[in-house]
């Protein structure tokens, strides 16, 4: 499946999508209960597939299952309440709209670590994002007076489903719910004027996330995806997540032994080389700028940089 959450008339909801097609899932496994006579129809679908994504994948693979039964009676039976969507008629907002955590790689592809003038890591660099960066595929990308190094960096991230703590590589995809696109969107200056990356990475809007995230029974192997970023049609990052100095597997292992990871957590893989402050010469995005990402079997994330003049 390809889960949404979109937004119309004023209300957030999760979704799947299918051709051009977007199944609003709770209202039609909600629907799918009073066909059946169950009285108390709303309250089970509230339990198992809530409008909300967290909520959602909190349900683990029983409202995974329900999502699937839902969509086959979106498509098979009539409803006076409407179940399906034109695209056209919802905004699409980005996949995790508030995860708990945003967790990022850095220095995780063998090409950029180089371009930045690092060796390879014993362990993988980790640094945080915050859920006020989370934008979706059909937000423009702020950016705001305080720097004028606005970088893009295309990632490759995946999506916890499951609560996980100490868990191992060989059970670690159990764990991952799907798969999505980010654009680790960075301002360069703030960044380096420490030598903590956060003031540089948390600053509003700056994780545009989408356009869905694919599910792991549809994506069962998250290496060798090409992964490649264009800005106004012009390649500047491309690479594969086969060339990843630390998989999904390994990551997921690592950081649960960390921290616990909750359903909803994302977890940003690193980036390709090519961003553009280790060009020659340097290269930053601008006002207008069209950004797209594509990920192999996960989708296109595109968004436009927009000058805002304050924060």
């Amino acid at each position: 499946m390809k889960l949404i959450t979109f937004s119309k008339d004023g209300s957030s909801r999760i979704g799947a999508v299918e051709n051009e097609h977007i199944i609003d899932l709770h209202e039609a496994f909600k629907q799918k209960l009073i066909a059946k006579g169950l009285l108390r129809a709303s309250q089970i679908a509230e339990a198992y597939v809530p409008k909300d994504m967290i909520g959602f994948l909190q349900g683990g693979d029983e409202s995974m299952e329900y999502a699937k039964q839902a969509i086959d009676f979106a498509f098979s039976n009539e409803c006076s309440v409407p179940l399906i969507f034109k695209k056209h008629d919802v905004k699409i907002e980005a996949p995790v709209p508030n995860p708990g955590k945003i967790i990022c790689v850095g220095h995780n592809y063998r090409e950029h670590i180089l371009e930045m003038k690092r060796e390879l890591p014993p362990y993988p660099v980790i640094f945080a994002k915050f859920s006020n960066t989370v934008i979706g595929p059909e937000d423009d990308i702020p950016f705001y007076p305080i720097s004028e190094q606005l970088d893009y960096e295309a990632e490759f991230a995946f999506v916890i489903g499951k609560r996980a703590r100490s868990v191992s590589q060989t059970d670690a995809l159990h764990y991952v719910a799907g798969y999505t696109i980010v654009n680790d969107i960075t301002y360069r200056d703030l960044q380096r004027r420490t030598i903590q990356w956060l003031q540089g990475k948390s600053v509003d809007g700056s994780a545009p996330m989408g356009p869905w995230m694919v599910t792991s029974d549809e994506l069962k192997d998250p290496s060798g995806l090409e992964i490649f970023l264009t800005v106004n049609g012009e390649e500047k990052q491309r690479s594969n997540t086969a060339n990843l100095v630390f998989s999904v597997q390994y990551l997921v292992e690592f950081l649960s032994n960390i921290m616990t990871l909750e359903p909803g957590d994302v977890i940003l893989t690193g980036t390709p080389g090519g961003v553009g402050v280790a060009r020659n010469p340097q290269i930053f995005l601008k006002d207008g700028d069209i950004v797209r990402i594509e990920v192999d079997k996960v989708g296109v994330l595109e968004n436009k940089v927009k000058k805002v003049e304050e924060l």
